[in-house]
């Protein structure tokens, strides 16, 4: 066996040595398709902050999971699971709504982006809405959903109050709404994505992480959402 190869079995043994205790299982399986801060995760699964520390610090080193700060409030963080970290080894949690809705700060270029992809993949439909709408779509997120076969042509910014059912499946793709929705929408109709924000680097390079980071999150929520049974 050379240096490598046994490297990369000890990296995996450190993933399914992390993955086998209940607990860290269940924060895995909540991160898997949103983010939550420490805090959230604690109160959803009733574990205390120090098993919680002891539990996240596993899973730290196991490379499954990152933290980010929250571009709301700074003194925050995001849990986020590590992007191919999992490799498929686990399913994803099955939702059932009528429609998803994702939501952004200005409903200006993540949560249009979302929409777009997701109208390509879900099975259930999709719109968009802001928790303080913008005038308009980013340019720049309309260049780059044209550069992927999207189209935003004519979307327009949208208010949440103005969009929201009862049964939505609400997908807070910015800190900041996240936090300023606070417990008004939460429990199971609600999923977190903490993607920064493209427009203040107001670069195609900002814009195409954020469209990739977006990708990559629908491509494993959209198996998991079917329509609500009747």
């Amino acid at each position: 066996m050379d240096i490598e190869e046994n490297r990369s079995l000890v990296a995996r043994a450190r993933v399914h040595a992390a993955l086998g205790e209940p607990a860290r299982l269940a924060i895995v399986d909540h991160l898997a398709l949103g983010d939550a801060s420490p805090g959230e995760i604690g109160q959803r699964l009733g574990l205390p902050t120090n098993l919680l520390a002891h539990h996240l610090k596993i899973l730290d080193q196991a490379g499954l999971i990152r933290r980010r700060q929250s571009e709301g409030d700074r003194r925050r963080s995001y849990l986020q699971l590590v992007p191919g970290a999992l490799a498929g080894l686990l399913p994803a949690p099955l939702r059932h709504a009528p429609r998803v809705v994702f939501v952004c700060t200005h409903n200006s270029a993540r949560s249009q982006l979302a929409a777009a992809l997701w109208a390509r993949t879900g099975s259930v439909p999709a719109v968009s809405a802001g928790t303080s709408p913008a005038a308009r779509v980013h340019h720049h997120a309309v260049a780059i959903a044209q550069r992927h076969g999207l189209s935003l042509a004519s979307a327009r910014p949208r208010h949440l109050e103005d969009v929201l059912r009862p049964d939505d499946l609400v997908v807070a793709v910015c800190d900041n709404a996240h936090e300023n929705l606070g417990d008004r929408l939460g429990g199971d109709d609600r999923l977190h994505w903490s993607i920064p924000d493209p427009v203040p680097a107001g670069t195609g390079t900002a814009f195409e992480h954020a469209y990739t980071d977006i990708a990559g999150r629908i491509d494993r929520l959209a198996p998991a959402v079917h329509p609500r049974k009747k």
